[in-house]
């Protein structure tokens, strides 16, 4: 058993590819057109950092409901977690690609931390090792 992919609302396809892409550095494993349950077109995008098993399902947000969960899909808690072997290298790279850092990195003791948020404005902690 394993977890193969989450899901993360966003206001626009490309945009969020772009983001998790260029800015995050992650592989667009799939885009291809797809349908929703009752027949509209809709597009199934899934991206992945390199190497990992898990993906991120983008889902462009369809209706009232969804719309207001974009950007907010834990309640304002940290919901996603980015573990990477070099902390300082790619908070570097993610600064200088536009990633909006809420908080300024820090040491705990399970590693080094930073929050940054998302195309979407979900908050996610930026891993390295202590």
């Amino acid at each position: 058993m394993r977890l193969d992919l989450i899901t993360i609302i966003v206001d626009d396809y490309d945009q969020a590819i772009e983001f998790f892409t260029a800015a995050l550095g992650f592989d667009l494993v799939e885009d291809s057109p797809s349908l929703t349950n009752d027949g509209r077109p809709k597009r199934w995008v899934v991206v992945r950092p390199p190497g990992a098993a898990t993906g991120i399902l983008l889902a462009r947000a369809d209706g009232e409901r969804q719309t207001g969960a974009v950007g907010n899909q834990v309640a304002g808690r940290v919901g996603f977690f980015l573990q990477v072997d070099d902390f300082n290298a790619a908070h570097e790279r993610m600064m200088a690609a536009g990633v909006n850092f809420v908080t300024l990195p820090r040491t705990e003791p399970y590693g080094r931390v930073a929050v940054f948020l998302d195309i979407a404005g979900n908050r996610w902690d930026l891993l390295g090792s202590p």
